[in-house]
């Protein structure tokens, strides 16, 4: 610990030493209100305070979800309001994007009129009431066009809400449309185009520069929250499919720990093999409605049998001046930029001045085997659980690259290989929380590079799902562990560069407490020129 760490933990922040305290720590931050703090009193906790919403942008449509719903409990703005807003906003906005590919606007706006009658009558329908969002398009959606991309489905129209939509919807949220993903979230739609696209609705562009990727497979989702045009989306994580786009599109996103969140209602749910790799997650402009929002959608549905009632932490009472941290610019694995190196470097040094110990330090060895064991199960069984998901979607007509997939028949193992990869699975996850035992947060990349290009052309290593830009994010979904991504910085272009805060199992609190600093810092989100 530095000696103006040791020096703030002795005093307390009284008169001159709190204004010497905020003075020094006042770089990077947009307001003093901002800044990290300690408490008063014979408490010296380095805590962390949310985001100012005076430092917000006055349109209503770059609010936070936590702004917008204060405001309409306080009858500083109506639903209906704020809802038509969003929707004018994705008028003005969508037809370059292409990120919102089916809209239920006539639905919303009439949803909104009676939030507002029930506000009216002094009644709330919860802690969203009122507030516009998109869902993944890979989430069924009552009354709403759901197809996961793919064919099969492009005319289903659910009966019931996913377990997390109706989770946002019952606590007052407002469905504005479905966003674009690629094919069952897994694959893209056509062969070279480097951004979310599938067969039915297309290609999805980054808000900041239109030949720019969006990523995946949560690209839309990205793309339109970054752009003001939904105060959230709850997008999927399979291999860094939350946080891939939300650090492409500059926004922040949450990776919860495996089986925090029901899968129930996505077009890959639970069970089977990959059962713990994925999880839905939240996906905002804001860290403080990362926390608002997982814990709505969390806890079991008694359907998805994997989920753990587990209790939700306060990331406000994570005491940063007792964090040991891990750090790595790069994993040796990917080829990574400068920027994204720097811009993790200069997160590291921001933690540096509040954190108990900052180590570079990178289980490469783990991060390989482990990324080596996920393809060869991946590809094991020759694609078969692939096909399953087409036969249940009666897809008979794929885009280029799950074709590709499909056609190939070779790769397959015996049983005895595939169980001895399991066991390997295992055993390195162990070795891997070992490794982790010593910290208590880790700060790399989430993914290694700002967005690339849509037109990039055929990548071979795309055909196993095994793009070396995702070795950043692939490990801790194995691992089950939670991570959040923040705008951090920029390349030269002003593309956005995210970075990846990953913390132990169930502990999402010092996860987004560290996020939350590193906004502040930051300044985090920042308006797209679309």
């Amino acid at each position: 610990m530095n000696n103006l760490k040791k020096q703030l933990l002795k005093k307390d922040i009284k008169g001159n030493t709190r204004r010497a305290f905020i003075a020094r720590f006042s770089a990077g931050a947009l307001v003093t209100a901002c800044l990290p703090y300690i408490a008063n009193g014979s408490d010296k906790r380095l805590l962390i305070r949310e985001f100012d919403p005076a430092a917000e942008p006055a349109e209503i449509h770059y609010k936070s979800v936590t702004s917008i719903a204060e405001m309409i409990r306080k009858k500083e703005v109506s639903a209906l309001e704020v809802v038509q807003a969003h929707i004018d906003r994705i008028d003005d906005i969508n037809y370059q994007l292409n990120a919102v590919v089916m809209e239920c606007f006539d639905r919303a706006l009439e949803e909104a009129k009676r939030a507002d009658q029930f506000m009216a009558k002094g009644s709330s329908t919860g802690l969203l009431h009122g507030v516009p969002m998109t869902i993944k398009d890979s989430f069924m959606t009552k009354g709403v066009v759901s197809t996961g991309g793919t064919i099969g489905k492009m005319n289903h129209v659910p009966e019931e809400d996913a377990t997390v939509v109706a989770r946002v919807r019952e606590a007052g949220g407002i469905l504005l449309g479905k966003t674009n993903t690629p094919e069952f979230t897994l694959i893209g739609g056509v062969l070279g185009v480097n951004s979310t696209n599938n067969i039915i609705y297309g290609i999805s562009k980054n808000p900041y520069d239109f030949n720019k990727s969006t990523s995946g497979s949560s690209g839309g989702a990205g793309a339109i929250v970054a752009s003001g045009g939904a105060s959230f989306d709850v997008g999927t994580d399979w291999g860094g499919s939350v946080r891939g786009p939300s650090c492409t599109n500059g926004i922040a996103g949450l990776k919860p720990t495996s089986v925090r969140l029901p899968r129930t209602g996505h077009i890959v749910d639970y069970g089977g093999l990959f059962d713990p790799w994925q999880q839905p997650g939240p996906m905002a402009r804001y860290v403080k409605d990362l926390d608002l929002l997982t814990p709505i959608m969390a806890s079991p549905d008694f359907r998805d049998a994997a989920v753990v009632p587990m209790p939700w932490p306060d990331y406000k009472e994570v005491d940063l001046g007792k964090l040991k941290v891990a750090f790595f610019p790069e994993n040796g694995i990917a080829n990574t930029d400068l920027a994204t190196i720097e811009t993790v470097k200069i997160a590291a040094k921001w933690m540096d001045e509040v954190a108990m110990e900052v180590k570079e330090d990178c289980p490469k060895d783990l991060l390989v085997e482990l990324g080596t064991i996920r393809r060869e199960l991946i590809i094991g069984d020759g694609w078969q659980w692939l096909k399953r998901a087409t036969e249940r979607a009666g897809s008979k007509t794929y885009g280029a690259s799950l074709r590709e997939r499909l056609a190939e028949q070779g790769n397959v193992i015996s049983t005895a290989e595939y169980t001895k990869l399991l066991e390997m699975q295992d055993a390195n996850r162990s070795k891997m929380l070992q490794w982790f035992a010593q910290y208590d947060v880790i700060i790399c990349p989430a993914t290694n590079s700002a967005a690339g290009d849509i037109n990039s052309g055929f990548n071979e290593s795309s055909r196993y799902m095994d793009n070396p830009g995702e070795s950043y994010t692939k490990p801790f979904n194995t691992c089950g562990w939670p991570g959040a991504v923040v705008r951090c910085g920029q390349n030269k272009d002003g593309l956005p560069i995210g970075v990846q805060v990953v913390a132990q199992p169930w502990r999402e609190d010092v996860a987004l407490a560290v996020a939350s600093y590193l906004e502040l810092k930051s300044g985090g989100w920042k308006k797209p020129p679309i």
